[in-house]
């Protein structure tokens, strides 16, 4: 049987599981906390991780449902600045569940197929990327975002990520 993926990358599941517990306890003003003026809040932190997984996963390798699609621009939509924890928390569980279900099928021979990026970048570029760069990409930005949660947290005397 061919490896999967997934054991790759057994700790990404249990850092969502850590994103979605310490979330849920957030109110309305934590969710605005920030580490400093005009950095992104933890509100806009987790819709933008949220989002990532689905740009990535969904727009461009076509991964999951009409649901993760539309996640996809959870960090831009006029909902953005005002989500409450729950529908932050749904969003982590739902995109993290379609993530997860790729990295379950996928085995190392699937990670050189390439897709190119949906729609120009800023310099009108589409550059193509193949699957073991998006998966690695889209975790580290998971941790990344994750950590920028758990450092702005502990800044304002909140527990963070205890991981």
């Amino acid at each position: 049987m061919a490896t999967r993926v997934i054991d790759f990358f057994a700790g990404w599941e249990d850092h969502n599981k850590l994103l979605v517990r310490t979330t849920s306890h957030l109110r309305d003003e934590d969710l605005a906390l920030s580490a400093g003026e005009g950095l992104w809040p933890i509100r806009m932190l987790a819709c933008h991780i949220v989002a990532a997984r689905a740009w990535w996963f969904s727009r461009w390798m076509g991964e999951g449902d009409q649901e993760l699609h539309r996640l996809s621009d959870f960090d831009e939509d006029e909902g953005s600045a005002t989500r409450g924890a729950d529908e932050i928390c749904v969003a982590l569980e739902k995109s993290w569940a379609d993530v997860r279900r790729c990295l379950e099928k996928w085995t190392a021979d699937d990670l050189n197929e390439r897709f190119q990026r949906p729609r120009p970048n800023a310099a009108g570029e589409r550059p193509w990327r193949d699957r073991r760069y998006i998966i690695w990409h889209v975790a580290e930005h998971d941790v990344h975002h994750g950590g920028e949660i758990s450092l702005t947290l502990g800044m304002h005397g909140r527990p963070g990520l205890d991981m």
